[in-house]
Formats: C-alpha cells, sequence, structure tokens
C-alpha cells in the first residue's frame, strides 16, 4: 500500500503516513471466495426391469433399440436387417412392386401398404401333394409393397439364428425340414429327398429336407449356436442325429450304425450316426428342436397330473 500523497510505502493496517501524515482509509477486507454449491443428491436408480431404460416417472417412454445383426440386399433390391440375438426377427423393406414370400403364418407385422396374397407358388397340385407329405403347409403367402416403401417382418420361434443365404443363378442349398422362413420370389423353394432310404428312415429329420434354389436371399431359421466345417473331397464328419443344420449339394449325406455291442447298449448316442463326407460345407446346429423338446418332456407331469395337455403339446412336437 502507498501514500497517495508522497508515495511512501505504507504498512497494510496504517492509518496515516508516517512521512507526510496523510491519513489512510482503512482498507475493506477482501471478499471471501464463494462457497461452491453442493452436488445434487444422487437418484437412486429405479429397482426393476424398467431402470435399464432410464425413464423417468411422467416422462415418454423410449426403448432401445435391439441389436442389428446384419444387413444386406437381395438381386431384386429388397433390403434386409436381422435384429436381436437370441430370438431373432428378419425386418425387410420392399419398394413398389417388389415381392417376398414365407410359409403360412410366418409373418409377424407389416407396414399398411403391404398387400397379402395365398398360392401355391405355381407347384400345382403337384407341389401341394409334395407339400403335405413333407408336413409343410400346402400354401406359401406373398407379400408385396404397394403405393410406396413397405415393410413386412418375419421372427424366429425358437432361439436359434435367422441366416441370410445369398444364392446365385441356378446355385442351391439343402436345409433342415422346417428351417425356410421367407425369400425373395425369385428364389426356388422345393423338397429334396434323400437317395439312400437309411438316410431318410434314421436320419432324425425324416425323409424329406428343403431344396431352395437361387438367385436371390433367402432366410432359414436353424437352432442354438451354428458351427461350419469346410470338407474336403472324401473328408468325413460324423453328426449326432438332429444337428446337421445345413449342407451344400455336393455333400454326401448318409447315415451308418455305431459300431460296438458295448457303444449300442451303453454309449447313450443312439444307434445311428450321420455320416457327411465332403467336398463342401456343412452347418451344424447345437441345439435341436427335438433334443430340448425330449429334455424338457422328462420334467414334465404325466397325463394324470394337472400339466397333462403341456405333456401333449411337446410330445406333438418330438413327432413332428
Amino acid at each position: 500500500m502507498q501514500c497517495p500523497t508522497c508515495g511512501a510505502v505504507l504498512s497494510p493496517t496504517a492509518k496515516f503516513c508516517s512521512r507526510c501524515g496523510t491519513r489512510v482509509a482503512a482498507q475493506q477486507p477482501a471478499a471471501p471466495s464463494p462457497v461452491p454449491a453442493a452436488p445434487p443428491p444422487q437418484t437412486q436408480p429405479a429397482t426393476g426391469a424398467m431402470s435399464a431404460y432410464g425413464n423417468q416417472m411422467g416422462q415418454r417412454l423410449d426403448l432401445p433399440d435391439p441389436q442389428v445383426i446384419a444387413r444386406g440386399r437381395g438381386v431384386t433390391g429388397m433390403e434386409y436387417q436381422i435384429v436381436g440375438t437370441t430370438l431373432q426377427a428378419v425386418i425387410l423393406e420392399l419398394d413398389p412392386g417388389e415381392t417376398v414370400y414365407s410359409e403360412s403364418g410366418a409373418m409377424s407385422w407389416m407396414s399398411g401398404n403391404i398387400q397379402m396374397a395365398t398360392n401355391t407358388r405355381g407347384g400345382g397340385l403337384g407341389g401341394m401333394f409334395k407339400r403335405a407329405i413333407s408336413g409343410e403347409s400346402l400354401f406359401l403367402n406373398e407379400f408385396t409393397s404397394v403405393g410406396g416403401k413397405g415393410i413386412v417382418a418375419f421372427a424366429s420361434d425358437f432361439p436359434g439364428k435367422i441366416v441370410p443365404v445369398s444364392l446365385l443363378e441356378g446355385q442351391t442349398m439343402i436345409v433342415q425340414k422346417q428351417a425356410f422362413l421367407c425369400a425373395e420370389k425369385t428364389v426356388g423353394l422345393d423338397i429334396h429327398f434323400r437317395k439312400r432310404l437309411g438316410a431318410g428312415f434314421f436320419g432324425g429329420e425324416g425323409f424329406i429336407m428343403q431344396r431352395l434354389t437361387g438367385p436371390g436371399v433367402a432366410f432359414v431359421c436353424l437352432d442354438g449356436e451354428i458351427v461350419e466345417y469346410t470338407l474336403d473331397a472324401g473328408q468325413v464328419l460324423k453328426v449326432d442325429t438332429g444337428h446337421v443344420a445345413m449342407y451344400e449339394p455336393t455333400v454326401e449325406f448318409d447315415i451308418e450304425m455305431v459300431k460296438g455291442f458295448k457303444n449300442i447298449l451303453l454309449g447313450g448316442e443312439g444307434l445311428f450316426l450321420t455320416t457327411l463326407r465332403g467336398p463342401g460345407r456343412v452347418w451344424l446346429q447345437t441345439m435341436p428342436t427335438f433334443n430340448l423338446a425330449k429334455a424338457v418332456a422328462g420334467y414334465l407331469p404325466s397325463r394324470s397330473g394337472s400339466g397333462g395337455d403341456l405333456g401333449d403339446f411337446i410330445g406333438n412336437l418330438m413327432n413332428d
């Protein structure tokens, strides 16, 4: 601090200048530093399922979008995305005039400008007969977008994967019975009869599978997780019944009996194994529907109990 008259240096507590006697105004105390505001109290997250979505009372409810697993486009211009992880759905976006088709009863939701038509898709009586003996629905549903872009969605009815199968002109793929979900109108769907009677009678999926023929994208539902193998010419893969989900037509499918009396009696693997002989690719599924139904059936009440109807349902599922 300095004297305003002579400029002498003064102590901070001086009341007058010791050199010239000029009175010095008392210094104002420095303003205290502002006290920081206390942080707002932490709000405890809501308990229950809704806490994962972060919604607040009285506010708009916004649920998170499901995870998109895959996106793509078909030969007709159809765009698709597969959403979900365990129970998946495929959502198709169609331009005006574009058409897809599915098994009867497979559609989950669609926009208002999608028109549905039920027919045999040119199979006639012969096609209906083959579908009848295979246990499939006699008719197929076609979905066409009219007057603008539209969406139609198909969901899986069993924990597993929806797999897009992109096929070139004339290219084919063999899939397990009832795996087909939907496809572009350019994809051919037919019944595939196994050439070997043994494979048909003991193969676990019956004598009949499904054959998809390109061009276009088809969507199939496979059970559980999917494991892919590429077999060289002559290379053999032995698979427990029902785990074969899909394979290329170059792969030879056959059935062989388990060797060894003790293996048959005590092994618990059944009498037969599926043999897949290369060349070609095969896709195996980790949780066949039949195996799950068989495991659950052991815990259900007997017919005389209260759960008879559910037991009948599981029994029918195992016999499909």
